[in-house]
């Protein structure tokens, strides 16, 4: 077992002349499991233990906390085994559980899909809670958007005091979003590069960053970023052609049904042959906050970006592939057992607003 300190984090809201301490040592995020594999695991909590308060004469302060994350490496563990863990300072805040996945193509296992949680905070906790009363998943894949400003410290305490009953109880797996904004918090709260991937029992999954804007400072290197994370890819899903499964994650759907949206994210279209060569079974992507889902070529295109943003129309639809879209906040819900995945799009409201199967191969 390894136990490290990582960076102090500290978010400014606005300049001022003032400044104060606003809150005493506490856990504020998590605890929470990530980089979770069939024998090892990372536990993560966020804790706060000082801020400062910022003001102009004549207006009110602002407050903005300062966060300081531990994580711990378990070693040594067993597949498909369900483990509780107690964060020794944290009481019954620090207080959680998660499974290892199966070793190899052998074991049923569970996973849910959102994202886009930004901006309404009771429309994001009514997402959580349905998610949570329809049963806690072996993990979790975030399509992105977890924040609307990810340079804002104070907008990830709202986030984890929302998700706190969800990831402590489950793994966490996420995909960087446009508002995300590619800062120092994303890669050091959940312990990931912008592109990873991972397996699952029989399946694997590949999560991309698509949010192009951020990856580098001028056109050229981004061209170039681009143009590496497609070679890695492309390596990564030749690597896992004996998976049952094949998913790829990514913020940026390359389908959409929102008209003024569809010819915004060109290089995510490029890559659709490339799913189709190496038989990706699925694409779960966020940015349009609704539900859609696409059958094209024998691959399943899902967005989930109903996790508490504003929503959006779907006015467009493309002919010919649509299987069904919606615009209302919800979560997908996988059930895999074998060769056989069992969908559900679970409604804020707890409809089932869309069901299918996908078989391995077919």
């Amino acid at each position: 077992m390894r136990r490290t300190l990582a960076f102090l984090f500290a978010g400014i809201a606005a300049l001022g002349a003032a400044a104060a301490p606003i809150a005493a040592p506490r856990i504020v995020g998590g605890p929470f499991v990530v980089k979770v594999t069939a024998q090892t695991a990372t536990i993560v909590w966020i804790v706060q233990n000082d801020g400062v308060s910022v003001r102009t004469e004549g207006e009110a302060a602002l407050a903005s906390p300062s966060y300081r994350v531990e994580k711990t490496t378990l070693t040594g563990l067993k597949p498909n085994t369900r483990y509780d863990y107690d964060v020794a300072s944290g009481g019954e805040e620090g207080k959680g559980s998660f499974r290892t996945p199966p070793f190899g193509p052998t074991g049923p296992f569970t996973f849910a899909a959102y994202g886009d949680n930004r901006t309404r905070p009771d429309a994001h906790r009514g997402v959580i809670n349905q998610l949570i009363k329809h049963g806690i998943p072996d993990f979790i894949l975030q399509t992105g958007d977890m924040v609307a400003n990810g340079d804002d410290s104070s907008q990830w305490g709202v986030f984890f005091d929302i998700e706190r009953e969800l990831l402590r109880r489950t793994a966490y797996f996420p995909a960087l979003g446009n508002h995300d904004r590619n800062t120092p918090y994303f890669r050091e709260f959940f312990q990931v590069n912008p592109y990873y991937s991972f397996d699952w029992g029989n399946a694997h999954f590949t999560v991309l960053n698509s949010d192009i804007a951020t990856a580098a400072a001028d056109e050229p290197a981004r061209n170039a970023f681009w143009a590496e994370q497609v070679r890695w890819l492309e390596e990564d899903l030749k690597q896992n052609q004996n998976a049952a499964f094949r998913f790829v994650t990514a913020h940026h759907p390359p389908i959409t049904a929102v008209a003024r949206r569809q010819a915004g994210n060109p290089r995510m279209t490029d890559l659709l042959p490339l799913f189709e060569k190496y038989r990706v079974t699925a694409g779960l992507f966020g940015h349009d906050h609704n539900y859609q889902h696409y059958l094209k070529n024998g691959i399943h295109y899902i967005t989930t970006g109903g996790g508490g943003a504003p929503l959006y129309d779907v006015d467009q639809p493309p002919a010919g592939i649509t299987q069904k879209v919606m615009s209302i906040e919800n979560f997908v819900s996988f059930r895999v057992d074998g060769k056989v995945i069992r969908v559900e799009a679970i409604a804020i409201d707890g409809r089932v607003i869309d069901s299918f199967e996908i078989n391995a191969g077919s």
